[in-house]
């Protein structure tokens, strides 16, 4: 591994420095575009306590553009897939954060979409998922160009679910793609180094701005985009490395991931629909039941932020895990197992506020909110 080839700091740095400016500027000019680029306060999902302009995710998109201009070779070749396959997702998301008007199957399909698109440019897919039976059938490339859509486009749509307070979805971003850029450099990979260290500055630049005062939202366009970003970065780190068990970056991103999985279960579960928005998120009880409680003295964003903050812990532990037994899959699925269970455990206790759920007698005094 030659440390002379890494792009760090020059094109690093000039990535997360763009990204903070424009993002920055997109606050500056917020009574330009405020009319459409700020979100509803009465909506569901809401946790700002001023407008807030959605549009953030122009400054990440602009900034890896900016990137990618500046990468050489290989690294270059890397980034392209990303920028370009990235971007019908961005731009439904961003409508989406403009309108307000994109249906959500719209931006499912967007998405889907994405992904396609990245394999139709690179050709690459997921084809081991260390499954045996799931490895054979995803020798045949629709299945294995269709599982690898599903995957990405769930990435991607469990980043638009954690973005909802200050720095958690870019936080929990910075987090995997740190540890994915690590992991690429223990493995001798200076060019997928090169592309997560762009991804990584461009994602802290908007943070900067968006945590702790909350002035810039990232919006479904830049979620959906770092979230493609992740899952595609993902996705090469295992085409690249086989050595790499799948169940390595499944770990590196099971906050986002579960909290899809857990929110589907859970609106099933009240005959809901799927994508029915509510504020029954792990996030969001954290910031009711504790941050609210442990941190009166702060105002609204400062609660924001420190119920973004302190769920980046939820990231980190599995990504540390994850780094630890990246080739041993048995090691792995216990880690995710671990992890489930314990998110489980977790969201009882606040909803029930004990770490099993009262006897069906008691139930009736009690607020009914099932994970």
């Amino acid at each position: 591994m030659q440390m002379s080839h890494y792009v760090w700091p020059m094109a690093a740095f000039a990535t997360g420095v763009a990204a903070w400016f424009v993002a920055v500027l997109l606050v500056l000019t917020t009574p330009l575009h405020g009319g459409f680029s700020t979100g509803a306060l009465g909506s569901v999902q809401n946790s700002h306590t001023e407008p807030t302009p959605r549009i953030g995710g122009l400054s990440i998109y602009c900034s890896v553009i900016l990137g990618l201009l500046l990468l050489p070779g290989e690294s270059q070749h890397l980034l392209l897939p990303i920028a370009l396959a990235g971007t019908p997702a961005f731009a439904f998301g961003l409508l989406e954060d403009c309108t307000r008007r994109v249906n959500p199957a719209a931006r499912l399909f967007a998405t889907l979409g994405s992904a396609v698109l990245g394999w139709f440019i690179t050709g690459v897919a997921i084809t081991d998922v260390n499954i045996p039976w799931l490895d054979a059938l995803l020798l045949w490339t629709p299945i294995a160009v269709a599982f690898t859509a599903f995957s990405v486009s769930g990435v991607a749509n469990a980043f638009n679910i954690i973005d909802g307070f200050n720095g958690l979805a870019s936080g929990t971003a910075l987090i995997i793609i740190t540890a994915m850029s690590l992991l690429g450099l223990q493995l001798g990979d200076a060019q997928l180094g090169d592309v997560c260290l762009i991804l990584a500055a461009a994602t802290l630049g908007f943070l900067l701005v968006n945590w702790p005062l909350g002035k810039l939202f990232l919006g479904d366009g830049g979620a959906y985009f770092v979230g493609f970003g992740v899952a595609w970065v993902a996705v090469l780190l295992l085409h690249r490395h086989p050595q790499v068990s799948a169940w390595c970056p499944l770990l590196i991103c099971a906050y986002p991931v579960l909290e899809v999985v857990f929110s589907m279960l859970r609106r099933r579960r009240r005959q809901l629909s799927l994508v029915h928005p509510d504020r029954l998120h792990l996030h969001s009880l954290v910031k009711r039941r504790v941050v609210r409680q442990h941190f009166k003295l702060f105002n609204g964003t400062g609660r924001n932020s420190i119920t973004g903050a302190l769920m980046w812990g939820m990231t980190l532990l599995p990504a540390l895990w994850a780094l630890s037994f990246y080739d041993n899959t048995a090691m792995l699925a216990l880690g995710l197992l671990v992890y489930a269970l314990g998110y489980q455990a977790i969201y009882v206790r606040l909803v029930w506020f004990g770490w099993r759920r009262p006897q069906p007698a008691r139930a009736s005094a009690t607020v009914h909110a099932h994970p």
